[in-house]
């Protein structure tokens, strides 16, 4: 289980998170939604270990998988991207297939697509083993095809390892499609929690209800 106790993340004088409690159970897929600046990168940087959260407490499973919002790719062809670290080339190939990306597995990964190579920078956390997965707006790249693509491999993914994964995204149709539980973030706040289509269909505040109007769902 994951578990948040008061974390409070500044930068200055203003707050850009403030979760007093969140709890997050072991396999569950939580999707975090809200306007750009609400604390959805910033929560999961943290958790990530790649930013430093003001005060607070985490509790962590200890193998856990980041995708940034900005993905990158390293020199060479997609399977040395995968694989680089040492990871299994067979499992490589066959996450390539999942995600349509065979037939491009001889070209230079930094020749690729917006969003091809956020696929390949998917696979490239796919392949390994975690407790924890964190990705930050997944599908932002991709069109509607290649959304798809991603959603199946990651429920996959976390069928077959169990683990908990935490989406931040602005696409209704992910965070329905894919989550468990839909989180709305407001000024780093929670201002909604429950299952994705009660939040989207029933939101218990004013401005939940503003911000999921202006949705486009």
């Amino acid at each position: 289980m994951i578990k948040i106790e008061n974390l409070k993340k500044r930068y200055g004088e203003r707050t850009v998170l403030d979760i007093p409690e969140l709890s997050i159970n072991n396999g569950e897929i939580v999707a975090f939604a809200g306007a750009n600046g609400s604390g959805k990168t910033t929560l999961l940087s943290i958790l990530a270990g790649l930013n430093k959260a003001t005060s607070g407490k985490i509790d962590l499973p200890k193998e856990v998988l980041y995708l940034p919002q900005k993905c990158y790719a390293f020199r060479g062809d997609l399977i040395k991207n995968i694989t680089i670290g040492g990871a299994d080339k067979n499992k490589a190939e066959e996450l390539l297939k999942v995600l349509k990306l065979s037939h491009l597995k001889d070209k230079k990964a930094t020749s690729l697509s917006g969003g091809e190579l956020q696929r390949l920078a998917l696979c490239r956390l796919l392949v390994r083993s975690s407790e924890l997965l964190l990705l930050d707006e997944p599908t932002s790249a991709c069109d509607a095809k290649g959304a798809q693509l991603v959603i199946k491999a990651v429920k996959d993914y976390q069928k077959e390892q169990g683990c908990s994964v935490l989406i931040s995204t602005h696409s209704p149709a992910l965070a329905v499609n894919i989550a468990d539980r839909l989180i709305i973030l407001n000024d780093g706040k929670i201002e909604a929690d429950g299952e994705p289509k009660e939040v989207l269909t029933s939101p218990k505040t004013e401005w939940a209800k503003s911000f999921i109007a202006g949705w486009k769902i």
